[in-house]
């Protein structure tokens, strides 16, 4: 069962039933619409792999197993390394998955098979929520967080970026890391702190239980886990969906200036460098 009751209210708003007919469009739409959707019965990684046929294909990842599918469990003292940190069993802040690759997979599902004895609930934001929360109580952080050149994320293969990317026809789409892997502009640092208050004041709390799992689109939510205890055993995709999904997403509300400048490249003096000493592997990026 889930635990505490806006936990279960939040998994809820998000169900649906991967078994039932037509499950595969409802999920499509809902993405489109809310970003999220939870789902359970996935028990096994033949049923996750079994879902996920009618959802994405699926990208490569570093640490992934030849499955397609990455093993999400505490590996010890290896996950102190940069970009390992989901590995182990302390706090994972939000972020966005592959934030160091040009083009982050568009779709991340995980699945819990076994549940921590203590902790390890998923922190999910909606970046819609972040961003009308900024709109409205920091606006010129909007404005600063929207330039590109902003943030850097990744080792020496990393990619330059911004936190909010805008899209035709006022979409937005969001990507930020809060690790050695995640470097950003002067410009930006100081609304770092508003940023972070919108993402915990916007963090829906879920408690999976087995079988259970989460399906977001990363380019419009921040995931996160608190620290645990004990066995925790979860599998996670990342991939392509099979249906199409615009650009970004709707923005909540439009800041008090004009995002009309925000594609424009900073002067150097003002761009994160190139942080070449978080590498981790030669040209990996995470």
């Amino acid at each position: 069962m889930l635990t505490p009751t806006r936990t279960r209210a939040r998994f809820e708003d998000f169900y649906v039933d991967p078994r039932d007919d037509g499950s595969g469009s409802v999920i499509a739409r809902q993405l489109r619409e809310l970003g999220a959707v939870t789902v359970d019965g996935l028990l096994s990684r033949k049923a996750v792999l079994g879902f996920l046929q009618q959802i994405m294909t699926l990208a490569p990842h570093p640490d992934s197993d030849p499955d397609g599918l990455t093993t999400i469990k505490d590996i010890g003292c290896a996950s102190r390394r940069p970009g390992l940190a989901g590995l182990g069993s302390g706090e994972l802040r939000a972020h966005t998955e592959r934030s160091g690759t040009p083009t982050p997979p568009r779709l991340m599902l995980l699945v819990c098979l076994r549940p921590a004895t203590s902790g390890g609930e998923v922190l999910l934001t909606d970046g819609r929520a972040i961003q009308g929360n900024l709109a409205t109580r920091a606006p010129e952080a909007m404005e600063a967080m929207s330039r590109r050149g902003t943030a850097f994320y990744g080792g020496g293969g990393g990619h330059p970026s911004s936190i909010f990317t805008p899209h035709p026809a006022g979409r937005l789409s969001i990507r930020f890391r809060q690790d050695e892997l995640g470097q950003f502009s002067p410009l930006v640092t100081g609304y770092l702190p508003a940023l972070r208050s919108a993402i915990s004041a916007h963090e829906n709390r879920l408690d999976l239980q087995p079988g259970q799992g989460y399906l977001i689109d990363n380019h419009r939510y921040l995931h996160a886990r608190t620290a645990f205890i004990g066995p925790r055993l979860c599998v996670r995709a990342l991939g392509t969906p099979l249906f199409q999904l615009t650009d970004g997403f709707a923005a909540a509300q439009a800041t008090a200036r004009s995002w009309a400048g925000a594609t424009a490249v900073l002067p150097s003096a003002h761009r994160t460098t190139r942080p070449g000493a978080f590498a981790h592997g030669a040209g990996e990026v995470r």
